[in-house]
């Protein structure tokens, strides 16, 4: 049997008990914001039985533990999410920035959607129309020196736009190249954060019941914004530590770190990555710096070779032409491009500073005749082997729609990733948010519970004061 003393400690314990409880759904309220925070739960469990006559007899209530409501299983399937959609939203917006460099736009059918053309005003599409448009009017009216100072200021236009993109697609790898470095640099903070929090793990669960669980959620936090960065996997220790691999390498073993990643040139102006201790270049398939590297060596440098291409079969196409012609002094032989891609490719200088020079005759000594003007401008509806059996701006078109192909392939992606990892946030959020409801309920079950108990002591402490009335 308790007895008075026994039944006063059971009270006493109780309203131990209910402050705990209230003390947590207080936490949990307070953190109702903190994206990282799952919710608490107190452990409460009928303390120690006494015997007695009519059989063992209970004593009350105790606090055993503050449990951590989380899906382990979710969380590992949210993390590999969160580096799928990591690696297509960098994708995403290189390809952007690369299609913007183009300064073109792409005209869809309003029927399937299905790119049509390259469209826009400034685009190199309508600086090559213009461009041989220009030998058109020449043609017309060959021994036009204004004529022939408008053909030269065009195609002087198409030769800066190349140049333009070829630099606005240099600058956009560079900038790439430095977006991966310090995507490597911020892998390296969190694994040394991760480690860091390791240790703390198990220093603060060391020779206790419960868990570290506010630590616990940090490390969560870290370890996510990782696998936004990088493709990594997740094991468990039994002292509660986690080790941590990226693309099969080691890199976190419990508290240290066993090696760090490194951004390196491979001699091709391209940063690519590999550990800094071992040297072992990583094939990282998922995570912003992933698609970082993809976007760059896939759907931009094909863009850009393609654009040295045409630059290159534009320049010899309308040398060979040129250079047979004639001009109203009688010259011969001259160059109309100089350079051979889209970042050199020029017009003659001598041409620009002196247009009577520009060899649109076909007869030497005919100042009249513009067999050599006509033969460039039916250029522009010409195939070449050089370009796939395509005309210039066919070419360039197919140019332009593959890199928005690529864009729309990405796009499509990331939509439907984006909905996969928010569905895992919600069934996440189901099971670890804070719900204002259910703890504003569990503040007041709590509360009740203590007022209940404190009541009991009270009841306790006058049958005491009775008893002692006795002895009087």
């Amino acid at each position: 049997m308790l007895g008075l003393f026994g039944t006063l400690n059971l009270g006493a314990r109780s309203m131990q008990t209910q402050q705990q409880g209230v003390e947590i759904a207080g936490h949990n309220l307070s953190n109702v914001n903190n994206p990282a925070y799952s919710r608490q739960r107190l452990r409460v469990e009928s303390s120690i039985t006494v015997p007695d006559t009519i059989g063992p007899q209970g004593t009350g209530a105790e606090s055993t533990g503050i449990v951590q409501i989380r899906n382990s299983l979710i969380d590992r399937q949210l993390s590999g999410e969160i580096s799928v959609t990591g690696h297509l939203q960098a994708s995403q917006q290189a390809l952007q920035y690369a299609q913007a460099d183009l300064g073109q736009q792409i005209n869809r059918s309003a029927a399937g959607g299905a790119t049509e053309s390259a469209g826009g005003q400034n685009g190199l599409a309508e600086y090559l129309n213009q461009m041989f448009g220009a030998w058109q009017s020449l043609s017309t009216n060959v021994t036009s020196l204004a004529e022939r100072q408008v053909l030269l200021l065009k195609a002087q236009s198409l030769t800066t736009q190349f140049n333009q993109v070829d630099q606005r697609l240099d600058s956009l790898r560079s900038t790439l190249n430095e977006t991966v470095a310090s995507d490597v640099d911020k892998v390296n903070l969190l694994l040394r954060e991760i480690g860091h929090l390791n240790d703390q793990i198990v220093n603060a669960e060391n020779g206790t019941r419960g868990a570290a669980n506010d630590l616990r959620d940090a490390r969560i936090e870290r370890i996510e914004s990782l696998a936004k960065l990088a493709n990594i996997q997740t094991a468990e220790q039994p002292n509660g530590m986690i080790n941590i691999t990226i693309a099969g390498a080691l890199v976190v073993d419990g508290r240290q770190v066993a090696d760090t990643l490194e951004a390196y040139d491979d001699g091709t102006g391209r940063t690519f990555v590999r550990l800094q201790t071992a040297g072992t270049p990583l094939n990282l398939t998922g995570g912003s710096i992933s698609g970082s590297i993809a976007a760059r060596d896939g759907g931009i440098q094909t863009l850009r070779d393609g654009l040295n291409t045409l630059a290159g079969a534009l320049i010899t196409e309308v040398n060979a032409i040129h250079q047979g012609g004639f001009s109203l002094t009688g010259s011969t032989g001259a160059p109309f491009f100089t350079g051979t891609n889209a970042g050199d490719i020029a017009v003659n200088a001598a041409l620009m500073n002196d247009p009577s020079l520009l060899q649109a005759s076909g007869t030497a000594g005919a100042v009249g005749d513009n067999t050599a003007a006509v033969a460039m401008a039916q250029l522009a509806n010409t195939r070449h082997g050089s370009l796939a059996g395509q005309t210039f701006g066919q070419n360039y078109g197919q140019l332009v729609t593959a890199l928005g192909q690529n864009l729309n392939v990405v796009n499509d992606q990331l939509e439907n990733q984006t909905m996969i990892e928010n569905l895992l946030r919600r069934q996440r959020d189901s099971v670890s948010g804070v719900s204002l409801d259910e703890e504003m309920t569990d503040l007041l079950r709590f509360q009740r519970a203590y007022q209940a108990s404190a009541k009991l002591i009270s009841t306790v402490d006058e049958m005491l004061e009775i008893v002692m009335g006795l002895k009087r």
